[in-house]
């Protein structure tokens, strides 16, 4: 799992890489919530390079967006890949935080809202 990290105006843009699961899922929390500052209104959470996501990795995922919302911060992912965006929309995380299939829609919406 590697994390990167870039901005585009106001929005921070996180992208992950690799397999999250259990082995390695408290490592992806603190890389997320170390990249993501205060000050930081606006994040999307780029997929395309995430192979694999588990059950731990999803509860991260839920604990990031809950700390987000609770800053007041705007949080989207994108271009999930075909097997990670099966996973979310059968455990209904695509109804919890918002999926945008690129990162150009992503950035627009968490910046409009």
């Amino acid at each position: 799992m590697n994390i990167t990290e870039e901005r585009q105006g106001d929005t921070l843009i996180v992208t992950a890489a690799g397999r999250v699961d259990g082995s390695n899922s408290q490592e992806f929390q603190q890389a997320l919530e170390g990249v993501i500052g205060e000050a930081d209104r606006a994040v999307v959470l780029q997929l395309k390079e995430l192979s694999y996501i588990s059950s731990s990795g999803l509860r991260v995922m839920l604990m990031v967006a809950r700390m987000l919302q609770k800053r007041g911060t705007k949080f989207a992912l994108c271009e999930l890949t075909e097997s990670i965006r099966e996973v979310f929309e059968i455990s209904g995380f695509d109804r919890i935080i918002p999926v945008h299939d690129s990162q150009s829609a992503a950035v627009a919406a968490v910046a409009a809202s």
